[in-house]
């Protein structure tokens, strides 16, 4: 009986241990797909660049708050080792904060890992990059950060290569190429994890290069789909399953119909700023950028899938609804700004919609599960458009400034950076605004006749910018997107290219290209505390927790970026349309500051310096 009873039992046991294997993993898919939405729960953390799907970079963590927050000091520094633009926002997950470097000094893209609350350094890993693509990248070699998912840290460097890196020991795991800098592709955006696939997008419009998005097994690095920006709907994923909101962009091949023979091949509409998520609608949000060239008399039509903010399926990259911001782009207002998505309360109901600052100057609200457009109203001086036409959700555009080839247009607003560029905002849940870093510039535009050649410049314009109206040219400023307006602002000398920070203790942060990091009452924006540092800020705030329970604030300092190349590479200052016309806006940069590759992080301290106990906001 007994032995009859053991060989039944081990009779059983491989389909027991079947089944038990098949259960571990459902387990580990299921941790697979919660792991960072779980780690987005914790305040203590932030695990993506923008801290949530949602784009909001809201921290809930209330300890330093509008009465403390003058007492803000440094508590430590770490140098990434390369004095150009620093762009990227820092990660903090499980107590180690991993950060990465621009593409310079003898490590590009060179990654970081530190005890967030020592900065004791843990470990490094430095790829093995070309060094030719600093030679292509349209403005500065930038970074704009990293990514983490179940214990791997991802990052995209320059030279268009996706790497996966074991969080703990900086070993890598996996590299995929993903594009050419031959043909003037590189990549500065930082990537997002979505249900397992690594989503990260390429730069270089001004190359002529045609844009994409692409979606990479997170453990393997295969490409799962690649979705383009021009071409057949074939190719930009398009199917029966579309539905944009719009008449105008109901049709088969937009993507080449809406150009000039072939011209979509080298059309532009890259993607290399901030993807959102909506788990509830499984859709992923982004938008492209400008076409290429910038002289728009070469490019007859709309130039469709450019300046276009796209809804996607993130499983198969099928574009479920489009909506195109600024058709026949004629200024480089290129759409690549962050989706926030919120629910607001709008006459009466609540709605979930995404809101886009636009480079165009408006301020759109949108429903996200159709693409209809609310409300797009201008936060910015715009006289380059005469507004937006909710009916057709078309903008309509100001025919005195259509640039001609051969003839300089004057006074155009906002200039070819937009009112506001990749530099991210901050949505705070509480005061219920958004808060929006921004420039304030206008130009002057003389289109050109110009050739593609590969992984040469293909832009076809000579402009020259400088400040708006009223003589700043930089706002950081508080926006109402349900009553439609402003509710604060701060002006700048100088273009606010950093990114926003807002806190559940109700302060918010920026900071300056003229070396000032500022907190200031999230409410009223009166300045609270600011800290003058060695280099200007085009970086990215962060807040989190350290193993001591302290909150802590951190940002990169290193001027660059379009407008600081000036100051920090061999641009003549003299020369007012060097750097794409942003030379003019920023001559007097380097009198404020030069390149720098310092993180800052601070905390609390007391009236001597010590650490300050828990203080809840009001």
């Amino acid at each position: 009986m007994l032995v009859r009873g053991l060989t039944r039992l081990l009779g059983r046991l491989p389909g027991f241990l079947c089944a038990l294997c098949a259960s571990c993993a459902l387990l580990s898919s299921a941790s697979a797909q919660t792991d960072l939405a779980s780690r987005m729960k914790d305040p203590g953390q932030w695990p993506m660049a923008a801290r949530d799907y949602a784009n909001t970079r809201y921290s809930n963590l209330d300890q330093i708050n509008t009465s403390n927050a003058s007492r803000l000091q440094l508590a430590w520094t770490f140098s990434v080792g390369a004095d150009r633009g620093q762009e990227a926002a820092p990660l903090v997950v499980d107590g180690t904060m991993y950060v990465v470097g621009p593409y310079a000094g003898p490590y590009p893209n060179r990654v970081f890992a530190l005890d967030a609350t020592s900065g004791e350094l843990k470990w490094s890993y430095a790829p093995k990059p070309e060094p030719a693509a600093a030679g292509v990248a349209c403005c500065d070699v930038v970074n704009r950060g990293l990514a983490f998912d179940n214990g791997k840290v991802f990052l995209n460097t320059l030279d268009n290569h996706t790497v996966a890196i074991d969080a703990k020991t900086g070993k890598e795991l996996w590299h995929t190429k993903l594009g050419e800098i031959n043909k003037g592709e590189t990549i500065t955006m930082a990537p997002v994890v979505v249900k397992g696939k690594v989503l990260v997008g390429n730069s270089g419009g001004e190359m002529g290069v045609r844009g994409w998005v692409t979606a990479l097994d997170e453990n393997t690095g295969a490409i799962a789909w690649r979705a383009y920006a021009t071409g057949p709907d074939k190719d930009v994923l398009i199917g029966d399953d579309f539905k944009p909101f719009y008449d105008s962009l109901k049709g088969k091949d937009l993507g080449v119909k809406t150009w000039p023979a072939d011209r979509w091949q080298v059309g532009g509409g890259t993607m290399w700023g901030w993807i959102s998520y909506d788990a509830e609608l499984n859709l992923i949000y982004y938008g492209t950028a400008n076409p290429s060239p910038w002289n728009a008399n070469q490019r007859s039509g709309d130039n469709l899938w450019s300046t276009t903010i796209f809804a996607r399926d993130p499983d198969t990259g099928r574009a479920k609804w489009a909506y195109q911001i600024n058709p026949h782009d004629l200024f480089d207002h290129d759409e690549i700004n962050e989706n926030v998505l919120v629910e607001l309360e709008l006459n009466g109901q609540p709605r979930k919609v995404l809101i886009h600052p636009g480079r165009n100057g408006y301020m759109y609200v949108m429903d996200r599960a159709t693409g209809e457009v609310i409300s797009a109203d201008a936060f910015e001086f715009v006289n380059a458009y005469n507004g937006v036409d909710l009916k057709t959700g078309k903008i309509i555009p100001n025919e005195e400034k259509t640039p001609l080839a051969g003839k300089t247009v004057e006074n155009i607003c906002p200039a070819a950076p937009g009112a506001k560029d990749w530099q991210p905002t901050a949505w705070s849940p509480r005061t219920k605004l958004l808060y929006v870093p921004h420039q304030h510039l206008c130009m002057n535009f003389k289109a050109s006749q110009v050739g593609y050649i590969a992984g040469t410049p293909y832009v076809g314009a000579d402009v020259d910018m400088y400040a708006g109206p009223g003589g700043h040219r930089g706002e950081f400023m508080a926006w109402d997107p349900v009553a439609r307006k402003k509710v604060w602002e701060i002006h700048e000398k100088l273009p606010v290219w950093s990114g926003a920070l807002v806190t559940a203790g109700d302060v918010a942060f920026y900071g300056t290209m003229d070396r000032l990091f500022k907190a200031v009452d999230a409410k009223d924006g009166h300045v609270l505390w600011q800290f003058r540092a060695g280099s200007g800020f085009i970086g990215q705030p962060i807040s989190y927790r350290g193993s001591d329970g302290q909150q802590y604030i951190a940002i990169l300092s290193g001027v660059g970026g379009w407008p600081g190349v000036v100051a920090n590479a061999e641009v003549d200052p003299r020369v007012r349309n060097g750097a794409l016309g942003f030379v003019g806006a920023t001559q007097d940069l380097p009198f404020y500051t030069a390149g720098g590759s310092e993180l800052l992080v601070f905390k609390l301290g007391g009236a001597n310096g010590e650490d300050t106990s828990h203080a809840p906001s009001k």
